[in-house]
């Protein structure tokens, strides 16, 4: 006869022979049985099913089961039938909580201390996260899951976000069967660029044909379950949906907005008192709890003048729009699992953050977000004169700190500031219909993004491995929030927490938190630098103060010392030293230190059908002298683009209008400089080149541009300043078209493809010296720790 066997689940992958072997037949007989077929591996019975439903940049007092103004009810909705926390962290930035959601281990324990297009040479920045820290879709999809990932990754390596991969840090490389989605830190919502697995698609929709990216990707992981469910229904799934809403840009129907029109007129200072009562009110913070200090240097309301607050409330009204509109796309999903009778038994997790609100927009808001990533302020009037284009493809925006700050009530500060609970508190909401029996009820344990992962194997009754793939498995950091499921006076399982982001710097421990704030968010390109040695550090007894309201590190001076000495030692356990507080300049691979997946060419030739090159994987045509040429075959009245990187909030791009050739450079979407030619070419083959002469200096300095046809000069001009750092996030380089937005207001969006054929482009790069002197800075920097 069949005895089935537990299989090993502590080594992953599981031999599936190994779930069935032959016994003797019950009369003890010698008997010859017959083959037994091969029984799939499944985790045990009763395992649920597991969604994971993670928003983009939103504050702890930004949803309405938060008490905040953004209506929310799929949010509510799952509140009401399951359970709130009202202490649960994150880390303060994208994907350092992205890897700690998959991996539960703390963010430098698996090399990603910074966000991944930020990384550097250090063990805790690498962004390479170890085969010993197995993924959440690698443990679950070991013990008999189907795994799919739809939206935002921002977790692979950008010199490996190119068509050579390797593909290995890829979702389908890290446990997920399915993946649609995007890469990069945050995406245009109305003209994305996406994958299907490892495959660059495009949507079969534009903006005015309906297209949302939020609803595509709902849509996707709609479908994917019902096969799923189709095909095998006694196998459970695991579904991460990471939005990318709402980190910017803020990109949702007019309709939606406007439902808030006047909502917000009242000013942030008015806004974030009406939050703080409603929390009260719902529990979520105690009775008397006061709002944590306003941020140094962010005017209140009455300080804004007539159009700064019509801009600001307009800023808000997007925003909130983008928020409901965001959770009504959960609310379909949701509506598929009840539809398809596996909604009660699917542990649901919706995380309402994976950092605090974004503070990145600066003091007036930015509908050109990359402005204020460089350090350039955008301009009220200029916005006020285009109030009606916020939200469309027109626009890429960021709302003002001010909102930011009140998203976050009741605490101080924003994302990136891992010190104050600004930055890294956030809304968690659990829902397992046959699993909790709670309803309606909020949990006041403390605990940490990287308890999620041990919560889940905890519900689905599997350990966490010794090995996967032949790799000893390194310990889970976190612990299971299972015990706190139906005990709402359960003691708190996570009492030590140490918090890092650039520079900025906590630690928790039995209620009482020090931290030490180095950077302002909104600052990222700051001048000059403070010395880690300068920082001043607080103290807070967050039993009696809920919101770290009052400093307490003058009385408790001793106090501080030991939490002081307690972070020392968990930042040298996970490898948070050595410390580094540069935002931006990270963000140029050269000024890293990353890994250059040229190796140092200066001569990198291209193909006809080149896309998708991220910033990582791209020539680096930043802050150097350099010449593109592109071989071709020209048709009668040549149009289309040559090669373009970027799009229409900053990058570059060499193309043809009615037979002529010319060159935009686009500098943050602020200004576009177009040298173009007046000569129209033949029908036939030609060599077009631009030659960009960079005048040196400081990042960012002017150029000479010339445009040449067959070795000819045929248009010259002058860009008087140049991207110092980064073009896009979200865009990329491709060769004979320019996906997404467009660089040029001369051609259309995606379908602006060259109507001749290109046979290759070359680039011929010069010297760039930035990167030596700007490793010797660092160098001297770190020495100084």
């Amino acid at each position: 006869m069949c005895v089935m066997t537990a299989p090993d689940r502590t080594r992953l992958p599981i031999d599936v022979r190994s779930a069935t072997r032959d016994a003797q037949s019950a009369t003890g007989a010698a008997t010859v049985s017959p083959p037994e077929p091969v029984v799939p591996v499944r985790p045990p019975s009763g395992a649920p099913n597991v969604v994971v439903v993670l928003v983009d940049d939103m504050g702890f007092g930004a949803s309405s089961p938060y008490g905040g103004p953004c209506r929310m009810p799929t949010a509510q909705r799952l509140a009401d039938e399951g359970l709130r926390y009202s202490r649960f962290h994150v880390t303060a930035l994208c994907s350092p909580t992205r890897q700690a959601l998959l991996t539960g281990r703390n963010h430098h324990s698996v090399g990603m201390g910074v966000t991944s297009e930020m990384t550097t040479p250090q063990p805790g920045y690498t962004g390479y996260r170890p085969p010993s820290a197995a993924t959440m879709a690698q443990i679950l999809g070991g013990n008999g899951y189907s795994t799919a990932a739809f939206g935002k990754w921002h977790q692979t390596p950008p010199a490996e976000v190119s068509p050579s991969g390797p593909f290995t840090r890829w979702p389908t490389g890290e446990g997920f069967d399915k993946f649609y989605g995007f890469m990069a830190a945050e995406m245009n919502h109305w003209y994305p660029q996406l994958y299907e697995g490892t495959t660059p698609v495009e949507p079969d929709r534009l903006p005015e044909d309906g297209y949302h990216l939020s609803e595509d990707l709902v849509d996707h992981a709609i479908d994917w379950v019902g096969t799923q469910q189709a095909m095998t229904p006694d196998k459970p799934f695991l579904t991460y949906l990471a939005f990318g809403a709402t980190h910017a840009p803020f990109h949702v129907a007019p309709q939606w907005s406007q439902e808030y029109a006047g909502r917000f007129d009242v000013g942030w200072d008015a806004i974030r008192t009406q939050t703080l009562a409603r929390q009260e009110e719902l529990g979520i913070v105690p009775t008397g709890t006061e709002l944590g200090p306003w941020a140094e240097g962010v005017p209140h309301w009455d300080e804004l003048d007539e159009a700064e607050r019509r801009v600001a409330a307009r800023f808000m009204e997007v925003y909130a729009g983008f928020a409901e509109h965001t959770d009504a796309q959960v609310g379909r999903f949701v509506n598929a699992l009840e539809a398809m009778g596996v909604l009660d038994d699917t542990l649901f997790v919706y995380m309402l953050g994976d950092n605090g609100a974004s503070g990145e927009g600066g003091i007036e808001g930015t509908f050109r977000e990359h402005l204020v990533g460089h350090g350039l302020a955008d301009d009220t009037a200029y916005m006020d004169a285009r109030l009606d284009q916020l939200g469309t493809a027109s626009t890429y925006p960021l709302y003002p700190v001010g909102w930011a700050l009140a998203m976050n009530t009741p605490y101080q500060w924003t994302k990136q500031v891992a010190s104050h609970y600004g930055g890294t508190r956030d809304g968690l909401i659990v829902r397992w219909g046959n699993g909790i029996a709670a309803r309606g009820q909020v949990r006041h344990q403390w605990h940490h993004v990287i308890d999620v992962l041990p919560t889940i194997l905890d519900a689905a009754g599997v350990p966490h491995p010794d090995t996967v793939n032949g790799f000893a498995q390194q310990p889970i950091e976190g612990v299971s929030m299972r015990y706190s499921f139906d005990d709402a006076a359960a003691p708190d399982r996570r009492t030590t927490q140490y918090f890092e982001m650039v520079g900025n710097r906590g630690i928790y421990h039995e209620g009482w938190t020090a931290v030490t704030r180095h950077g302002t968010p909104w600052l990222m390109v700051p001048d000059g630098q403070r010395s880690f040695d300068d920082d001043v550090w607080e103290l807070y007894d967050t039993a009696t103060d809920w919101s770290q309201a009052h400093d307490l590190a003058a009385k408790y001076p001793d106090k501080l010392r030991q939490l002081r000495e307690l972070f020392t030692v968990e930042a040298t356990r996970y490898h948070v030293f050595p410390l580094d507080d540069r935002v931006t300049e990270r963000e140029n691979p050269a000024l890293a230190g990353r890994l250059d997946l040229h190796h140092g060419r200066t001569s990198i030739v291209l193909g006809p059908t080149a896309k998708r090159l991220g910033e990582d994987a791209a020539p680096d045509v930043k802050n150097r002298s350099h010449v593109i040429t592109v071989d071709l075959e020209a048709d009668v009245d040549a149009g289309g683009v040559l090669v373009a990187q970027g799009g229409r909030f900053g990058g570059w791009s060499l193309y043809c209008v009615d037979g002529t050739v010319a060159y935009a450079y686009n500098r943050y979407g602020l200004d576009r400089t177009v040298v173009r030619s007046r000569r129209r070419m033949s029908p036939g083959s030609h060599t077009v080149a631009m030659r960009f002469d960079y005048d040196g200096g400081a990042p960012g300095s002017g150029a000479g541009i010339t445009v040449e046809v067959d070795g000819t000069a045929v248009a010259k001009g002058r860009v008087e300043a140049t991207t110092a750092y980064y073009f896009s996030f979200d865009e990329s380089l491709n060769v004979g078209v320019d996906r997404g937005t467009p660089v040029s207001e001369d051609y259309p969006p995606v379908r602006n493809a060259f109507t001749g054929r290109i046979e290759r482009v070359r680039f011929d790069l010069g010297a760039d010296a930035s990167p030596q002197s700007e490793a010797e800075r660092l160098r001297a920097r770190l020495a100084h720790q």
